[in-house]
């Protein structure tokens, strides 16, 4: 690997936010979960959470939509919401899901510089009542059109990108994130993939 490879890897390490996350609960098209991890990877979410409960595991998401953006996240996979909340709950102050509800919070009133985990549900049924009750509240993103819903991929993108601006402006991208350790493991783990 060339010196120049190294840095940008370093680079995108010291840009990674631990105190963000995206959850993806029973998404059925892997190509959904696909599109969704390309966009933490952009916005530098280094830990993503896929909770299925309802459908089995994937056993590969979609490569394309990806571009390969799957083998630079740390994905942890659930079958049991109690397991998935105890380890989100380790190290995310506030969990919010995305649900139509009366004490839906707007995405813009939400203050991404602190520690938050996001919760997107199924394309169809969105997030279920299990998760809603373990959760620190709901969020919606803001609408004027008839159709109250967007795909997973898009909500997923532009929830994070307001996260993205805001803590941007807050300068936490200036600074490290993950912890020394962490950031030594992935990337000794990234130096091994063939990277063209």
């Amino acid at each position: 690997m060339t010196p120049e490879r190294t840095e940008k890897l370093l680079q995108v390490l010291n840009s990674r936010q631990a105190n963000l996350t995206v959850v993806m609960e029973n998404v059925q098209d892997p190509h959904n979960i696909s599109a969704v991890m390309r966009t933490c990877d952009a916005v530098g979410i280094q830990d993503i959470y896929i909770l299925n409960t309802k459908i089995p595991r994937h056993k590969k998401f979609g490569a394309k939509s990806s571009s390969s953006a799957a083998k630079w996240l740390t994905i942890h996979e659930f079958d049991n919401v109690v397991s998935c909340f105890n380890a989100l709950r380790l190290k995310y102050e506030t969990i919010l899901t995305t649900h139509l509800s009366t004490d839906a919070i707007s995405l813009y009133d939400i203050n991404f510089t602190k520690s938050i985990a996001l919760v997107f549900g199924n394309e169809h049924s969105g997030v279920s009542d299990e998760v809603r009750i373990l959760a620190d509240g709901n969020f919606i993103i803001p609408q004027k059109g008839i159709i109250r819903s967007l795909n997973i991929s898009v909500a997923c993108a532009v929830t994070i990108y307001e996260a993205f601006r805001q803590k941007n402006i807050a300068g936490h991208y200036n600074q490290p994130s993950l912890l020394q350790q962490q950031r030594n493991v992935l990337l000794k783990e990234w130096k091994m993939y063939d990277v063209v």
